[in-house]
């Protein structure tokens, strides 16, 4: 899990990148203005291009051919890396529609409040977790009644 979560920061810190430009949302500014939108909306597109890139370079490998290793260690272990490459693609899937979702609600203006309480998300949360949809305090409510509704 560790390693998926390090892998989804490395694509985020390479699409971060890749939107150059030089400008960082600031809490000076009005909150969600038209340069922030813009911001947000570039890094989550170059996010996005990323993760279908790799994607695509997944899918270039699985249609080069089947694993030949004739030591039956060596494709038990070729086959476990395949197994968590493909697991991380599924993964990589859904962050996809999370980002589309986020992209969606940057054009209807919903982007960058939460969904529960409608409160600002806040730019520092929002720059770590582009995708987030809900406050902090809101997260942490949601995950608590999550935790107890799979205790019971």
């Amino acid at each position: 899990m560790a390693t998926a979560l390090s892998d989804e920061i490395d694509v985020l810190a390479k699409a971060k990148r890749a939107i150059g430009g030089g400008y960082v949302p600031a809490g000076d500014e009005p909150y969600m203005s038209e340069a922030q939108q813009d911001y947000f909306r570039k890094l989550l597109q170059a996010w996005k291009r990323s993760i279908l890139d790799a994607a695509a370079g997944t899918l270039q490998q699985l249609q080069d051919g089947p694993i030949r290793e004739p030591d039956l260690n060596d494709r038990a272990s070729s086959e476990t890396d395949w197994g968590i490459e493909l697991r991380t693609r599924d993964r990589q899937r859904k962050l996809i529609a999370k980002i589309d979702s986020a992209l969606r609600r940057i054009e209807e203006g919903e982007y960058g409040y939460c969904e529960v309480t409608g409160e600002p998300i806040g730019l520092g949360r929002l720059e770590a977790r582009p995708i987030a949809t809900m406050t902090v305090e809101a997260q942490e409510a949601h995950e608590r009644r999550e935790k107890v509704s799979r205790d019971d």
